[in-house]
């Protein structure tokens, strides 16, 4: 069965409740729930973590290297635009990765407008909701190598 690896970074524990009119309504918990659901469909395994702590997610990133993860989809928050740590781990991993961002960070601040992890990253997608997620999803199950 193939794994995929979703990461979710800091402050997205309070989607559904943190700036509604950027974010949108639906939970955390919502998205995973899609998520499970497609992937199981596809015989695929998906895996996902929220953490605010970078290095926890880079702990996350690092171990992916090892336990037979096809793809990471990730969503780095802030740490997008600040985390050269990230990109280092992402560097060192093999599989496909696809960054997601819920809002069009190109119609927000231009401190957004600067991606780190963009550049290991196969495919970026932003704007699109919680509907990324499931794009993302659905590219790393089409298109797994």
């Amino acid at each position: 069965m193939k794994k995929v690896l979703v990461l979710h970074g800091p402050n997205l524990n309070l989607l559904g409740t943190r700036q509604p009119e950027i974010y949108g309504h639906e939970t955390l918990e919502d998205i995973n729930n899609g998520l499970y659901e497609r992937a199981a469909l596809e015989g695929w395994d998906v895996s996902c973590r929220q953490s605010n702590h970078e290095g926890e997610l880079i702990d996350w990133i690092q171990a992916a290297r090892l336990d037979g993860t096809a793809a990471i989809i990730i969503n780095p928050a802030a740490y997008t635009h600040t985390s050269v740590a990230i990109l280092d781990a992402l560097n060192a991993f093999e599989g496909r990765v696809i960054e997601v961002h819920l809002s069009n960070v190109y119609k927000r601040e231009s401190f957004r407008h600067h991606s780190y992890v963009s550049l290991r990253a196969d495919g970026v997608i932003a704007g699109l909701g919680s509907q990324g997620y499931r794009a993302a999803l659905q590219a790393v199950m089409s298109q797994p190598g």
